[in-house]
């Protein structure tokens, strides 16, 4: 059974949410300009830019190439790069950054401390993440209410941090998402049919069994408080290091 089969369960008000999303999106692009999509082409971003096509607006998407995405990922970048009217900017690492880092600590370090994880996220989706949000002046990211308790008072805008940060599906359901997906027969990432709800980096995600949290596959050898990447905390200049 896939995710479309076990998911896509729209709320009561799903027209109400798509069309508040369809309204938020066009409001933005003339507010904003310019504005990008952060995609790590996860179920909600695929919904994002699916909207963003669908409506013409003029919203580029960039998606964070960190070199240890799942092959099914990277597949699916270049079907998204081959169909989507929006451009989409690829993002990679500092190389050299990440050859001294590996050679420094290993393939693998994120599992020995979470110091360690953490730079290897600063150095593959941080800072990379600075360079393709330069010159922007707001970005749209696929932020759930319901992803998890750091996330629950997500707004559908937040100008609390240092760069506008549009959040078009805070109040969308996990089933929302996937009845979007479905109806729209919008092309996913094939790992979410294997029970992995939040794809991140091969190292550090896995699937999760029923009655996990949302996010439990990822980082799951963390502490709790503990499981973010450095992309969205509050203080956006000086914590990234903290935050996924």
């Amino acid at each position: 059974m896939g995710a479309i089969d076990l998911h896509a369960r729209p709320s009561k008000d799903f027209e109400a949410r798509l069309a508040e999303t369809q309204a938020l999106l066009i409001r933005a692009t003339a507010a904003f300009s310019p504005l990008t999509q952060a995609s790590s082409l996860g179920a909600e971003d695929v919904v994002i830019t699916h909207l963003i096509n669908a409506l013409e607006l003029d919203i580029t998407v960039f998606i964070l190439e960190t070199g240890m995405l799942h092959p099914q990922t990277l597949e699916l970048l270049e079907r998204t790069k081959a169909t989507s009217r929006a451009a989409v900017n690829v993002y990679r690492p500092v190389e050299e950054a990440v050859i001294q880092f590996v050679a420094r600590e290993g393939q693998e370090p994120m599992y020995r401390s979470i110091a360690l994880r953490k730079a290897c996220c600063h150095i593959r989706k941080v800072e990379p993440l600075e360079r393709a949000l330069a010159g922007q002046k707001a970005w749209i990211t696929g932020l759930r209410r319901e992803q998890s308790h750091a996330r629950a008072e997500v707004p559908l805008i937040d100008t609390s941090v240092e760069r506008t940060k549009v959040n078009p599906l805070a109040n969308w359901s996990w089933g929302d998402v996937w009845h979007y997906i479905s109806v729209n027969q919008v092309d996913y990432n094939p790992l979410h049919d294997q029970f992995f709800p939040s794809i991140g980096c091969a190292p550090c995600t896995r699937a999760i069994s029923l009655g996990e949290d949302f996010r439990a596959g990822r980082w799951w050898w963390e502490d709790e408080n503990a499981k973010e990447c450095g992309l969205h905390l509050k203080q956006d200049s000086e914590e990234k290091v903290n935050a996924a």
